[in-house]
């Protein structure tokens, strides 16, 4: 007599849970990939080249969610960040080296959001941009607290709704400007007609694939793992249903930004070639000129909220480095004052916001190859994954973005060197 095996039966909270284990931590980290720093990148992208670029935005998304679902594999299926991993694997020295540049990165983050939010809360209501940072980063210091008092799915709820509002209002832009199928063709062609182009496809790459996210989106994983875990036994497929639900996850939560992304430079390379300087404000001043008020207001409310839920993702990641490598914490508050008074500051200084906005995306990239290389090297070690160990054209498709942070990073100093 034959066998017939039969797969459990699973129980609706525990579906549901088993769902949200990939979704509700790449919604979450997904917001961090429609900062106000890819707001400035992709509409400068945009206004420059046209749609010129728009294949930059598509291989930098994709990039971004293969190494996305290695962050939340390592997390869900080690039950360890990969800041965890890190300083299980290197001495005190390395630790607190690692932890600084992570540190760094955080505030880098943290400028860019600030920065994009007091823009938005000074086209909505004037507000001078020292206080508009001011408000931001008291809004977002208030998501952290509900995160601390409320719990992960509260504070997941809030910035999935948060997310969004920042798609419909972006999206509703390239609807209005109404971009043209053969200039959407013609912008998947892979050319870089300048150097200012490489820049702008540099700040890109650097806006997309970014390391604070890849240490928030381990952390977010392995936090779910381990509820589901406590909430009773192993799931029925065990790591083959963790997997799934990890790239279901991730692929519709980079599907949406890489959406979002797209149509902000879509919208930019729809409107009139020289009708506005390459800056926010005079974006928001010429999508109310050309397309109307309320796609001018749907923009400056997207812009608002994306510094907004950015911002707190971005000091989350700060606290995770801090908490893993180091064994330290801080309030929230006070982690919003370190990362509030550079952009102050800079704010203060008065500097092209938008240009600093750009800065701050390609200075990103350069922390990319130390959140990439020890990923990679870990979820591609089976005595440490197991049954979910990388196949070997993971680990080479990974590496591959890898070396494309390294061109970019080489590219940039050279830049700079150079003037």
């Amino acid at each position: 007599m034959t066998e017939v095996l039969t797969r459990p039966r699973t129980r609706p909270g525990r579906a549901a849970a088993r769902a949200s284990l990939g979704l509700a931590p790449a919604l979450v980290t997904a917001v961090a990939y429609v900062d106000p720093g890819n707001v400035a990148t992709n509409f400068s992208a945009g206004s420059a080249y046209g749609y010129g670029l728009l294949w930059v935005v598509v291989g930098s998304t994709a990039a971004a969610g293969l190494i996305q679902y290695l962050s939340a594999k390592l997390g869900s299926c080690t039950g360890r960040s990969l800041t965890e991993s890190v300083a299980s694997a290197v001495g005190r020295r390395a630790r607190v080296a690692y932890w600084v540049q992570a540190e760094l990165v955080a505030v880098a983050t943290d400028i860019a959001e600030v920065v994009g939010g007091a823009v938005a809360l000074k086209l909505l209501f004037g507000l001078p941009l020292w206080a508009g940072a001011v408000t931001v980063a008291a809004v977002s210091t208030a998501l952290l607290h509900l995160r601390t008092t409320r719990g992960e799915n509260a504070f997941a709820v809030a910035i999935t709704v948060a997310l969004a509002l920042i798609a419909c209002g972006f999206v509703a832009c390239a609807v209005f400007a109404g971009p043209t199928a053969g200039g959407m063709l013609s912008g998947m062609r892979p050319l870089l007609p300048d150097d200012r182009a490489a820049f702008l496809a540099s700040g890109i790459f650097g806006a997309t694939v970014m390391p604070h996210a890849i240490y928030v989106h381990s952390a977010l994983s392995r936090d779910s793992g381990r509820r589901l875990r406590a909430g009773g036994p192993s799931l029925p497929g065990g790591t083959a249903d963790v997997l799934s639900a990890t790239r279901r996850g991730v692929v519709g939560a980079m599907l949406l930004a890489g959406s979002i992304n797209a149509a902000l430079l879509l919208t930019a390379a729809a409107l009139p070639a020289g009708a506005g300087p390459l800056t926010l404000e005079g974006v928001h001043a010429t999508v109310g000129a050309v397309l109307g008020a309320l796609p001018a207001l749907a923009l400056a409310l997207a812009l608002l909220v994306s510094g907004l839920a950015s911002t707190a993702v971005g000091t989350h990641a700060g606290d995770i480095a801090m908490r893993d490598l180091i064994r330290r914490r801080v309030p929230a508050g006070a982690r919003r004052l370190a990362a509030l008074a550079p952009a102050v500051l800079l704010l203060a200084a008065d500097l092209d916001t938008t240009h600093l906005l750009v800065l701050s995306q390609v200075g990103l990239s350069l922390g990319v190859p130390f959140a990439l290389v020890p990923l990679i090297r870990l979820t591609a070690r089976r005595s440490l994954m197991g049954a979910a160990v990388n196949h070997w054209a993971t680990t080479a498709a990974a590496s591959l973005v890898v070396a494309a942070a390294v061109a970019v990073n080489g590219f940039l100093l050279m830049d700079l060197a150079l003037g």
